[in-house]
Formats: structure tokens, sequence, C-alpha cells
């Protein structure tokens, strides 16, 4: 039996991990990032750099604001208009918030939302120097969400979901911000077989993104769960550990059974939509209830804009 206490302190745990290595990098400058993700702490970045793409292409990328920690390219196949309301979660420097500003124009809004303050900083700093106006950046937590129900267009992650300890209470918050007929482009790190217990259990690979993987069809399930629309994988991508990465942590057997298990690590960008037609019959309600994180009201009720439902 899981005792809930040792859950809640793991799942805090994580997160101050978490914090610490993104603090760690956040206060870099980009050349040693180049050598080093984490300092002192020993992380290679190259666990980072074996998943990221290559940003420099798209329009409103901005060199300072490239960590190189994503592993996609969620903005490119999130059909993001002008004058939306586009939300970032994890959004690090701000690098998948100004190429979402160079998409919403003028007209739109882009919010920035990550829980390490130093992420925070630099990203306002960035933003400052490129004198936007209409890009703002939250300290918050992504499993709750610092934001009203049904504020945003389109919810883009790249890479970061991996980090959070309860993925389906982040979906659910993905769904409860969404507009009705808005939609989300993730991008994320899933698995198809077991990672060795070794791997699970390192810092720089839970911080990288790997450890904290779901398999793929338990991801996909949560999304489809929670009633999540026109679910689709719009990409994936093989991901391939480097031997002298994989041998800090495993022996020259270990590397060699790990290579023969079929085990799979896997770069997604999934797409999917918040109903636009649901009204709050009580069955739509129910379903909601079940998955909501919303706070109650001060009557004790939840309404169905709070739960993410489409208001009639």
């Amino acid at each position: 039996m899981i005792n809930p206490n040792n859950t809640t302190m793991k799942a805090q745990e994580t997160k101050e991990l978490v914090r610490r290595k993104y603090a760690e990098i956040a206060q870099q400058d980009k050349d040693t990032n180049a050598s080093s993700c984490c300092g002192a702490g020993g992380c290679s970045t190259e666990v980072y750099n074996i998943m990221t793409d290559d940003y420099t292409n798209l329009k409103g990328y901005n060199a300072d604001a490239d960590l190189g920690l994503g592993c996609g390219l969620p903005t490119a196949f999130a059909g993001i208009k002008a004058g939306d309301t586009v939300l970032d979660l994890g959004s690090g420097a701000g690098n998948d918030c100004f190429v979402a500003r160079a998409e919403v124009g003028d007209d739109g809004r882009v919010i920035g939302v990550d829980f390490t303050p130093e992420m925070i900083a630099k990203a306002k700093a960035n933003a400052a120097k490129l004198g936007y106006q209409n890009v703002e950046f939250r300290q918050g937590d992504i499993e709750a969400l610092p934001m009203t129900s049904n504020l945003v267009d389109v919810v883009v992650s790249n890479c970061v979901l991996n980090l959070v300890p309860d993925k389906r209470k982040a979906f659910s918050e993905v769904l409860r911000v969404l507009k009705p007929g808005g939609h989300f482009s993730i991008s994320d790190v899933v698995l198809t077989g077991e990672l060795p217990a070794t791997i699970q259990q390192a810092a720089e690979f839970y911080a990288g993104c790997v450890s904290g993987a779901l398999q793929e069809s338990d991801y996909l399930g949560i999304i489809h769960d929670l009633g999540f629309e026109d679910v689709r994988v719009m990409k994936r991508k093989p991901i391939v550990v480097p031997d002298d990465i994989l041998a800090k942590h495993l022996s020259a057997e270990e590397i060699a059974a790990f290579k023969a298990s079929g085990t799979g690590i896997f770069s997604i960008t999934v797409r999917g939509a918040k109903t636009a037609t649901s009204c709050c019959d009580p069955a739509t309600k129910e379903k909601a209830l079940q998955n909501a994180t919303a706070l109650p009201k001060a009557d004790g009720d939840l309404g169905c804009c709070d739960l993410g439902v489409a208001c009639c």
C-alpha cells in the first residue's frame, strides 16, 4: 500500500530537485551553459542537447532566450493566429513565448508560467530588452496554474510536463484554462519499455526530462481520459542516449542489456483540443468534478466554467 504522505513528500522533493537544477541553469551565461548545465553539480548538458530541436529559423527566435532545454518545436504545430492569447508552460528564459509573440502580433497576448524565480527574472529581462508589452511572465506551479478558467486560445509547452509529478493534474489545468474550442501543442518525452533503475534515480536524467517520462500509451491515455478531442501526435522523434552518458550510471553489461531490451525514448509533439460544444449537463459536470483542480467558490459549489467545461 502506498503511503500518501510519502508520495507527497517524494513529489515535493522532485519539484525541489528541478527547481534547483533550473535555477543553476538560469544563473549561468550562455557560454557557461555550453560546457555544463548544472555548474558544480556536474550535470551534463548532453542529456538535454541530444533532444533539442533547432529554433534558429523560426520567426521571433531570440538567441538569449534559447537555453537549449527543449525536445521539440511545439509552436510549429500550434496553429497560433494573430490576436490569440497563448500560454507557455515552463517558459524558461522566454524562447517559446517570443516565437509565439511573433505569431499573435501586437493585438495578441502571451503568458509564460515557470516555477523557478531565476528563470522568471531572466525571461522578464529578455522581454524588456525586446520591448514587448504584450508578453508577461508569472511564477507558478503547472499543477495549479495562477490563471482564471477559459482564458487562453492556445497552450504550448516544450519538454516540461515530464518534470511535473502529477501529469494528470497538469493536463487538467490545461483543460481548465483553455477557452472552449481552444487547443494545446505540447512537446514531451515518452517511453516504450522500462528504464533501468539507476537511470530512473539519476538526478541529471530527471532534470533532463528522461527519467520522469511516462509510457507513451499512459501519457496519451491521460489526455484522452480528460476529454480532449482531436488528439494527434504531430511528430515523433527517437532519442538515443550516447554510451558515454549511459556509462556514468550503468556498467558495460547493463548498457548492453538496456540496448537489447527494446526500451525506446521518444520526443513527441501532441496536439489536442478542448470541446467547443459541451454544455454543463449533469454527466459532463460530474466527469469534470472528478478531474477538477479549481478551488470551490465561497458557497461551496463549483461552476462549470471553473471546472474547464464550456458554458452554455
